[in-house]
């Protein structure tokens, strides 16, 4: 009997054990569908912590192919694995999408928190211009959010956000007049809206290409490398056009700006092309892309080093804003990390989230 309880213990320590500890995890569920116009998905945990995080993405050029259903973020996984339930929305339009953003966050917050039934706290996490989203729904919704993240995030209104824009258009059509391939009438111009976003990006390469010591004053100036300088140059055409298309009109001008650190700063203020604004166009994006730095939740701000798209001077725009604005509690800005734009491990992102709840 001795002999046979032994083998039996030695068989059982060699078979797989068959214990509940041992069963793989439940799957988490998802449920998706579409409000006014916008594609969500809300994904829940097996073994959800009551918490639930408001994911909102970044800029998604007009044209991109939807998958359908809405694909989950790259930052769902962990968020789902630290036990939070996640809710995002695809935005009913792409582009510079901040106010549609705003609106159906705050549609699908509504919805998702019906769905749950019994939600502890609320979070908003945003990634580039969700981090506008972010700040923006903080702002305006403070009832509904326990606090939230910005990270990498375009920290700005829509008219400063157009205002850096449309300074690098002017200063790279001074620094290289006439570029072959570019509209005669410069960046800013309607036809260079109308160029094909390749054609716009092969003739900055090229301009730039040529006159190796005003793209290295313009990279200085505009925060970036001079390989990263065409990338970024073509980045804020698109964007300003694509601002200015769905505002009606140029959103900002330049009529007046004092301009510094472009090489001889009186010789670009005199021959500096300016642009007056749409006045309609400019309330537009005044009224509804707007930040005033008066927060009543926490935020939690984080940038990558090296970052060519959100640069160290955007980086400390809305913490002067909200300090300006005396808001409580003041936004938490934490030590820049990974490299590039949005780069941040899983790790990385809900450790941030973690943060902001303490």
């Amino acid at each position: 009997m001795r002999l046979l309880l032994r083998s039996a213990l030695g068989l059982a320590l060699l078979l797989p054990s068959t214990s509940p500890l041992a069963a793989p995890p439940a799957a988490p569920r998802t449920i998706s569908g579409e409000l006014q116009g916008a594609a969500w998905r809300l994904d829940v945990p097996a073994r959800w912590n009551g918490e639930l995080v408001m994911l909102a993405h970044g800029y998604e050029p007009v044209g991109v192919p939807r998958p359908t259903p809405m694909a989950a973020n790259d930052s769902t996984a962990p968020l789902l694995a630290a036990g939070y339930a996640v809710a995002q929305s695809a935005y009913a339009s792409q582009g510079w999408a901040v106010a549609d953003a705003i609106t159906d966050m705050e549609r699908l917050r509504q919805h998702a928190v019906a769905e749950l039934k019994h939600v502890r706290h609320t979070w908003m996490l945003g990634f580039s211009m969700g981090g506008a989203v972010t700040i923006a729904s903080l702002e305006r919704y403070p009832q509904h959010y326990a606090g939230g993240v910005s990270l990498c995030g375009a920290n700005l209104s829509g008219e400063q956000i157009a205002g850096e824009l449309l300074t690098t258009l002017v200063a790279f059509d001074y620094l290289f007049p006439a570029a072959k391939g570019l509209p005669a009438a410069g960046l800013a111009s309607h036809e260079a809206a109308a160029l094909p976003q390749g054609e716009l990006y092969q003739g900055i390469v090229d301009a730039l290409q040529r006159d190796p010591s005003h793209a290295a004053l313009l990279a200085r100036r505009l925060q970036v490398s001079t390989d990263e300088l065409a990338g970024t140059i073509s980045l804020h055409a698109l964007v300003l056009h694509e601002l200015a298309t769905r505002s009606g009109g140029m959103p900002v001008g330049n009529i007046g700006v004092a301009y510094r650190g472009f090489g001889d700063d009186a010789a670009f203020n005199a021959g500096v092309q300016r642009i007056a604004p749409v006045p309609a166009a400019q309330a537009r994006v005044r009224s509804t892309l707007a930040l005033s730095g008066a927060l009543k939740r926490p935020l939690l701000i984080q940038f990558n080093l090296h970052d060519p798209t959100i640069v160290p001077h955007m980086q400390a725009v809305y913490p002067q804003l909200a300090a300006h604005a005396g808001a409580r509690p003041l936004p938490k800005v934490l030590p820049a990390v990974g490299e590039g734009h949005c780069g941040f491990s899983e790790a990385e992102v809900v450790a941030a989230l973690k943060a902001v709840q303490h």
